[in-house]
């Protein structure tokens, strides 16, 4: 059980909490939620003793798993060691019993400690720690050839995956997940849902997949109104919850703000005459309504539309016998794309999917080789040919999308070279539709965070109209607010999409075609399926049976 008593943050005039008092259950697995900048990383922090509160107090288990956040922390260790240093008291134990056993003289004291610590790796279960660290590793897509690697040779998902087994490791009594399924592939969301299912200590997570949230959560911890609100059931009872709470909070605000703007007015009116008693009596009661006046949501949502400048001929893309490959450090030459050949028609939805590390970024890149406007370097292919068809133009997210935007530049003048014509009412517009208010989009592009250049690249995409859409990982960066949004606006969208996502909401309510990478490294394989996720499912079931 962990506990919080009273507790407060603020940074600057900005308050996040206060006074909140919430206690989080053993057994029970909870959302923490709100809109980028409510606060949730702050109070995980908090609840992990990461920071202390400015006023309050937490009680917390003894033993509990945090996701560090810091991919390089542990670059010097094993891939292996740095999951067992989850269980900080086991590692201790182990790193101390080696530095004994390296004595060329061990004393009495020594071998009396050794027998301390060799109690402590038993009562740790340091014996299998190695064996229960590979699986942990294994069932995160991690292969057991690079358990004995250096965690600098691993890639930026992969490490994040062993910090998440790291996180699991040593059976702690809480665990608090900031983001854990960020760089996770669909199969390794639904390995992690089901560890978290089947645990029985309690579990915090921070994210903005509502579907996990969904599959996952008992409970929702809702930051707003500049305190916490715990709700029964998933992501979308909190909503249905939240939506009449929201209404009737909001309802009293607003009755207050009458009331008190007629209370003003009386006092205006009649400060300099003879009802002196009864202009004091208003003042207080301004005052009394002014100190209990509740605080406002800070829910913000944007609002996307994708609209198409003029749309693109009937066959949008075709693609024959494309291959693409990569050399890799040993010099092995590995085969991502082999003869692939596929037609796309206006108003495809695909979305590519499958397992990190399959070719599903690789594709894209192959993809916008010979397309139309597209200027990244980084887009080629061995062989094979790639045609565009008439009128074709396309917006296009990449998966590293703060090297898309220019530095040096306000976030209005980036955004303004890409149609010169358009006023700066126009551009103004645009940004306020993504959250980027009044000043905001004075903002230098060096200042951008990684949910501020997700948005302002959107900006970009409804500027331009583009007939195509090819977004890469899209959502990494977007509170869920931004999600639901992007999801309808692709939904609604008349123009055609390319879509790489692990979220499974996008994948199910958003594609009516599917491209799934399997395999690897030397037997890729994609299967094109036209039709929804769910048909591909069934087929899938129908196939194995």
């Amino acid at each position: 059980m962990i506990s919080v008593s009273n507790v407060t943050m603020r940074y600057g005039s900005k308050l996040l909490f206060e006074d909140v008092s919430v206690t989080f259950t053993t057994g029970r697995r909870y959302g923490l939620t709100g809109p980028n900048g409510a606060g949730k990383s702050t109070f995980m922090k908090v609840l992990t003793g990461e920071i202390d509160a400015q006023k309050g107090t937490v009680v917390r288990p003894r033993k509990f798993g945090v996701l560090k956040q810091d991919q390089y922390e542990f670059d010097a260790y094993r891939v292996i060691d740095t999951v067992i240093m989850g269980n900080k008291a086991l590692w201790a134990a182990m790193e101390e019993r080696e530095i004994i056993y390296d004595k060329p003289d061990m004393t009495d004291e020594d071998g009396s400690r050794l027998g301390e610590l060799e109690g402590i790796v038993g009562d740790e279960d340091g014996y299998e720690a190695e064996a229960n660290a590979a699986i942990l590793l294994q069932g995160l897509d991690i292969p057991d050839e690079l358990h004995d690697r250096k965690m600098s040779e691993l890639q930026g998902g992969q490490k994040v995956r062993v910090l998440l087994a790291q996180a699991l490791f040593g059976n702690p009594q809480a665990l608090m997940l900031d983001e854990p399924t960020n760089y996770l592939d669909l199969e390794s969301i639904h390995w992690l849902q089901d560890f978290l299912l089947r645990y029985d200590g309690t579990v915090i997570t921070i994210s903005h997949d509502r579907h996990f949230l969904n599959a996952v959560c008992t409970n929702i911890a809702d930051i707003d109104y500049e305190t916490i609100i715990t709700y029964n059931g998933g992501y979308d009872d909190m909503v249905l919850q939240k939506t009449s709470v929201r209404t009737r909070i909001e309802s009293q605000n607003e009755q207050r703000e009458k009331k008190i703007a007629q209370l003003n007015d009386f006092i205006a009116r009649f400060s300099a005459g003879t009802r002196s008693s009864q202009v004091n009596s208003r003042k207080k009661e301004v005052e009394r309504l002014a100190t209990s006046e509740l605080a406002r949501s800070n829910i913000a949502r944007p609002f996307i539309r994708f609209d198409m400048l003029r749309p693109s001929g009937k066959t949008v893309m075709e693609c024959e016998l494309v291959n693409k490959s990569y050399t890799q450090k040993d010099g092995k030459i590995e085969h991502v794309i082999q003869n692939f050949s596929a037609a796309v028609n206006r108003g495809d939805k695909v979305i590519l999917m499958g397992r990190n590390g399959q070719g599903k970024t690789t594709m894209l890149k192959a993809l916008l080789a010979n397309g139309p406007g597209i200027e990244e370097t980084d887009v080629s292919i061995d062989s094979g040919s790639v045609k565009w068809g008439h009128e074709t133009s396309i917006g296009y997210f990449a998966q590293d999308h703060k090297g898309s935007i220019q530095l040096g530049m306000t976030a209005s003048d980036w955004l303004h070279q890409f149609d010169p014509a358009a006023t700066k009412e126009d551009i103004r517009g645009i940004l306020g539709q993504m959250l980027f208010k009044g000043e905001e989009g004075l903002k230098k592009t060096d200042a951008l965070s990684g949910g501020e250049a997700a948005r302002l690249l959107f900006c970009k995409i409804m500027l331009q109209k583009p007939n195509i859409l090819v977004l890469d990982e899209p959502t990494n960066h977007l509170d869920l607010e931004s999600i639901n949004a992007l999801n309808q606006a692709i939904q609604k969208y008349e123009g055609t999409v390319f879509l790489v996502t692990h979220d499974q909401e996008l994948i199910e309510e958003a594609g009516t075609r599917i491209w799934h990478f399997e395999g690897g490294p030397t037997n890729f394989k994609i299967t094109d399926h036209k039709g929804p996720f769910e048909e591909y499912q069934q087929q899938l079931a129908m196939s194995s049976k």
